[in-house]
């Protein structure tokens, strides 16, 4: 009994941790970057923000061409007369009425609405535009929190590589000055390396915990463990390989570059407008109507007449004189167009310099990863070579403890170096405005799931 109560409680706490599993945020799950872009797309606050607010912008256009449809307009009401006279109050006269009408209203010449119109298209496609940019900042916003997480994990991994080496040395140092072969100054030497790496070990620490709190702020998720960028993942050069060409693009088809074309064009449609509003306006006209009339006098109503009244007509409007308010509308429009040309071209130029920069980052970051990893391999032979030299007694430690914190600092620039090249990559494609859903995919395919049980040397 006692075996069987004991199972039951066991199951019941395992089905309770089920269910919160399912409710809490998830720790401990691993994830790799396409994972991540879709629960960004499903989670992430700010791009969501940017949907509903696309939404909402598409509702300008019926409410413009609303302005060229149909009005019509029905009311009805009802009134109560009651007359005395001033010499005696006693003589009356009262009378209610019902009213009721009905009204069309269809402009036929509005230049004013049709311009609004086209205003408001362009509008929707400027929300259209600034809803794909969201789209590309939340996809370069996921690459940067999921490369930083893997950078600070590498800069951790290299640092207690580096603490696992320095205390093999310290060790090698104290059996040293055991034997007497070598002074006590080695093994002060050791330790004190050793001291400051684990002052950095915590500070490496808490910067994994940081930037893993900044991917889980995008996809509502808390992943300890993330597919990873093999050492042998070979990184591609931009494809057109010339500068020119990325830059031509990037002032013709960059998203700020497009949205302050349409900008331009919205300015200039709403100067349009104000010049439009001192044309004449022609509408159609139609309404119709009755009343019943119900005379009293006394307590007993006296039946009264009965009309219908309907018109059918066209009105032409047209402005005269408005104070000044027109010409001012115009000429306001007219500069804040003289503004929005000199950002379109501010734009243009801001696309041409982040292509150049973004261009110089992955042709330079792949160079400088070439030469980083030709680094390593010396920095390698040189530590072997020293370890070697100070066993026999041609080196000593210092000149190892220095060998082994030249590969380690080698190893975390490579790290870095190779992320920020993948995050050139992105960035060069959003100036141009042709990064995409595809380009994570391609790097996601380069991505490997962990080894537990690798260990760094």
């Amino acid at each position: 009994m006692h075996t069987q109560h004991g199972r039951g409680r066991w199951l019941l706490l395992t089905t309770l941790l089920a269910f919160t599993g399912l409710v809490l945020p998830l720790r401990g799950w691993a994830l790799d970057l396409a994972e991540a872009w879709q629960l960004a797309l499903q989670n992430d606050a700010h791009y969501a923000a940017t949907g509903h607010a696309r939404q909402a912008e598409q509702e300008i256009v019926p409410q413009a061409r609303a302005q060229m449809l149909p009005f019509i307009t029905a009311s009805a009401g009802a009134e109560a007369d009651d007359t005395r006279r001033t010499r005696s109050l006693s003589d009356r006269h009262g009378s209610t009425r019902a009213l009721w009408s009905l009204s069309l209203t269809q402009p036929l010449a509005d230049v004013t609405a049709w311009r609004s119109l086209e205003r408001a298209k362009t509008i929707a496609r400027a929300a259209d535009i600034s809803h794909t940019q969201s789209r590309q900042q939340l996809i370069l916003r996921v690459a940067q929190a999921y490369f930083n997480i893997l950078k600070a994990q590498d800069n951790l991994d290299a640092l207690l590589a580096e603490k696992k080496a320095i205390q093999a040395q310290l060790q090698a140092a104290q059996q040293g000055f055991a034997l007497g072969s070598t002074t006590i100054t080695d093994t002060h030497e050791a330790q004190s390396r050793l001291d400051l790496l684990r002052a950095r070990e915590f500070e490496a620490t808490n910067a994994v915990q940081v930037s893993q709190q900044v991917l889980s702020t995008i996809i509502n998720r808390y992943p300890d463990t993330l597919a990873e960028l093999p050492s042998t993942a070979a990184l591609a050069p931009p494809e057109p390989n010339r500068l020119d060409d990325w830059t031509n693009q990037a002032a013709d088809t960059g998203l700020n570059v497009v949205l302050a074309q349409l900008q331009t064009q919205i300015i200039a449609s709403q100067r349009d407008i104000a010049k439009s509003r001192h044309y004449p306006q022609l509408h159609l006209e139609a309404r119709t109507g009755s009343m019943s009339d119900r005379g009293m006098r006394g307590v007993r109503p006296d039946p009264g007449p009965r009309s219908l009244d309907s018109s059918v007509g066209i009105v032409l409007s047209l402005p005269i004189y408005t104070g000044g308010q027109l010409s001012s509308e115009v000429r306001e429009q007219s500069s804040r167009l003289q503004q929005s040309r000199a950002e379109l071209e501010a734009a243009r130029r801001l696309a041409r310099q982040s292509t150049q920069e973004h261009f110089s980052g992955v042709t330079s970051g792949l160079a400088r990863i070439d030469a980083l990893q030709a680094a390593e391999q010396s920095s390698r032979s040189a530590v072997e070579a020293n370890q070697l030299a100070y066993e026999v007694g041609v080196r000593i430690n210092i000149d190892v403890l220095n060998a082994q914190q030249q590969l380690y600092e080698t190893r975390r620039q490579l790290s870095e170096a190779r992320y920020d090249t993948l995050l050139h990559s992105l960035e060069l494609k959003a100036s141009t405005g042709t990064l995409n859903d595809n380009d994570l995919y391609a790097i996601n395919a380069m991505l490997t799931t962990p080894d537990p049980n690798h260990q760094t040397d």
